[in-house]
């Protein structure tokens, strides 16, 4: 009879023999399956979530990289536009000014290519498409010569860092002569 109730000491409850302690240990088990079926759920939740702040961290680590000249980049645009305006404003055969407008092309040039080096692009779109996403319209004006929604005129170059607008180009954007539009509905 000793052989019979013969339980593990740290699952012997006094009182239950045979199956009754059988029932006993599985329902115990289960439990105990149970809870290691959610600490194992809970531990992947909680190793995706440490995977997902990781790669979170590594894009803003990078945008912040890839973005850090942004605020600096805006500063020296209007310096870039003067010196545009100035060669604009200067004419190329008058003497007495030919060696501070080569100074001032100079400059331009050197400006241009130090943007171009840090992934700083102008946006000159004279003849393109008119794009809400990199134009900004001032203004609009009929034009028979070319396509509605063509940019006419640029006031202000916009320029792209690293591909991400950093000033819209202002523009000027043809539309259909007032005659054309007529026509249209004749």
């Amino acid at each position: 009879m000793a052989d019979e109730q013969t339980l593990d000491a740290q699952t012997y409850e006094p009182g239950l023999t045979g199956d009754a302690a059988d029932d006993s240990l599985q329902g115990r088990v289960q439990v105990l399956e149970d809870q290691l079926a959610t600490a194992q759920d809970q531990a992947l939740r909680v190793a995706a979530d440490l995977q997902n702040v990781r790669r979170r961290a590594e894009q803003d680590v990078e945008k912040a990289h890839k973005f850090a000249l942004e605020r600096f980049a805006n500063d020296l645009l209007p310096v870039v536009d003067s010196l545009e305006r100035g060669l604009e404003l200067s004419s190329p055969d008058d003497e007495a000014i030919k060696a501070v407008r080569e100074g001032l092309e100079l400059t331009l040039k050197l400006f241009q290519d130090t943007l171009k080096r840090y992934q700083l692009e102008a946006l000159d779109p004279h003849g393109a498409p008119f794009s809400a996403e990199h134009h900004q319209a001032m203004a609009m004006q009929e034009s028979a010569e070319v396509e509605p929604n063509t940019v006419l005129k640029v006031f202000q170059k916009g320029y792209l860092l690293n591909g991400r607008l950093l000033r819209p180009a202002m523009v000027v954007v043809s539309k259909a002569a007032a005659s054309a539009s007529i026509d249209e509905q004749a």
